[in-house]
């Protein structure tokens, strides 16, 4: 199967980078041609336009920063679509958005996935990240093999949609811890706590997570280097408050969390590092709630393995 990939930034990056490391046919296109050239220097082919890739490839996958770029990208591609044509969303996107576009593919005879990830860029740059997939049952099967290059845990979630509205409802629960990290670290940090002992208490208790366990860390290094940003995070608990104003569900702590940042993003500027939504509560204080002995970045070091399905209980 030779397969299109459109988007090489922080995530795109890495996980095209997977299907390339592990032998895939793989052709790219980015608007930034330096990391194009990146690519064919490692043995893939660059792309031209999409509209070339969906003509020549057997499935493309989009990974962009927002539902407005898939949709420029999707009107290149759909005169190519036709039957036995597969896309594969892996943007975080919006759950009506990727079916409005989905529809349109499906229109034209092809077949369409949204299939985001989850678990950081560290997992995505060794294949042990988390996908979630929303599509037939039938072409879920036939992209599995693919799915299991790119991560370690896969999981089917139904139709079209269903993997979107699940990836911001992940998101949304990671910036809430996010959030509840930054505090408990900085009255920690107030009460005259060793912070290396706070991260420790916490982690090995009932307030543990996948956030404190990776993030925190970043956050008391001080580099606060996740490769991600406030404005992404600002866009991703954007469309979890989409889904649930869709579905009627009154919400208290989202719209807290989408002012929070809409501040961090007004201090800090939108692309300063998510973590660093510490910097507000640090400067409130004037603490400093970094301490020696934490990494300044996140390595997954859990060996690259193929993936496989995750089922759900029934």
């Amino acid at each position: 199967m030779k397969i299109g990939f459109i988007g090489l930034g922080n995530v795109g990056g890495k996980l095209s980078g997977s299907l390339l490391r592990n032998g895939a046919d793989l052709v790219v296109h980015d608007l930034d041609a330096d990391l194009v050239a990146s690519f064919v220097a490692q043995g893939s082919v660059a792309g031209g336009s999409p509209a070339a890739m969906m003509r020549d490839c057997d499935a493309v996958i989009t990974c962009l920063p927002s539902p407005a770029a898939s949709d420029v990208v999707m009107q290149e591609m759909l005169p190519e679509v036709c039957a036995g044509k597969i896309w594969m969303e892996m943007s975080t996107t919006d759950e009506a958005e990727v079916k409005r576009l989905g529809t349109q593919v499906i229109a034209a005879g092809g077949a369409a996935v949204d299939c985001p990830v989850s678990g950081g860029c560290h997992r995505a740059d060794t294949g042990n990240i988390a996908i979630f997939a929303g599509c037939e049952r039938d072409t879920f099967e036939r992209i599995l093999p693919l799915l299991t290059i790119m991560g370690r845990r896969v999981l089917h979630t139904g139709e079209l949609g269903s993997a979107s509205i699940l990836k911001v409802i992940t998101n949304y629960l990671a910036t809430a811890n996010l959030v509840s990290c930054a505090e408990a670290l900085t009255v920690a940090k107030g009460a005259n706590m060793d912070l290396a002992t706070a991260f420790e208490a916490i982690r090995i208790s009932s307030g543990n997570s996948f956030v404190h366990e990776t993030e925190s860390q970043i956050i008391l290094n001080g580099s606060r280097d996740i490769s991600f940003t406030m404005d992404l995070v600002a866009k991703d608990i954007g469309l979890f408050q989409a889904v649930a104003d869709r579905a009627n569900v009154p919400l208290e702590l989202n719209p807290l969390l989408i002012d929070i940042f809409n501040d961090g993003i007004e201090r800090f500027g939108p692309r300063e590092l998510s973590p660093n939504i510490i910097k507000r509560l640090e400067e409130r204080t004037g603490l400093d709630v970094t301490a020696r002995g934490f990494p300044a970045e996140m390595v997954d070091d859990e060996p690259e393995e193929r993936g496989a399905e995750v089922v759900a209980r029934r």
